[in-house]
């Protein structure tokens, strides 16, 4: 089976555990399968080092115009408000998202997935403290509060920061495996939430 690749989109001053769990979870799944069943790529505008919060640098794996063939796009949350803004960003969102399998995000990631007009379902979620201005921006949107993920058609939107972590166990079991997902937590040490609730 070829490895399912999976995008992480990050920016500047986007939260740490945003992208680093979900980082965390699918090259650990990697890990402790007997298969290569997940290739992980950080992927930022310009490929260029990236100051998160904090000033946690991180340096891609690639760029918006050169990574490889995505199956899986997870765009990240954090201080998106320059990230909205930028029309390149947005237009390659738009671009990825029919042809990738599966669309999500962490936290306020999913204000880039609306702004780039890519939601496949208008169940969504976030961070607990930007639900109302979520809600606000995109009336259009069913957004739930008080979940830690949110699974609709191939689209899931997580919570924030750490709730990231469960959706991807999540992506893990839809993915390859229940079993693998479970596998993938023990070792991680995590206490997985397996309903979206």
């Amino acid at each position: 089976m070829k490895p399912i690749k999976i995008g992480i989109y990050l920016y500047e001053l986007a939260e740490v555990l945003d992208f680093s769990g979900p980082f965390e979870v699918f090259t650990t799944a990697a890990r402790v399968s007997e298969e290569t069943p997940f290739e992980v790529y950080l992927i930022s505008e310009d490929g260029q080092t990236v100051s998160a919060r904090a000033g946690y640098k991180v340096v891609p794996d690639c760029s918006i115009k050169d990574h490889p063939e995505l199956d899986v796009l997870l765009v990240v949350g954090g201080d998106h408000s320059q990230e909205v803004n930028k029309p390149n960003v947005l237009d390659w969102i738009a671009q990825q998202a029919p042809k990738v399998s599966w669309l999500a995000s962490v936290c306020t990631g999913v204000f880039l997935l609306a702004k780039a007009g890519v939601l496949r379902s208008n169940k969504v979620t976030t961070h607990w403290e930007d639900i109302a201005d979520l809600q606000q921006l995109y009336p259009q949107l069913d957004v739930v509060e008080g979940v830690r993920w949110v699974q609709q058609d191939q689209q899931l939107t997580s919570a924030g920061i750490s709730a990231g972590i469960d959706m991807s166990l999540q992506m893990v079991s839809l993915l390859h495996s229940e079993s693998l997902a479970e596998k993938t937590a023990r070792q991680m040490e995590f206490d997985w939430t397996k309903k979206p609730n």
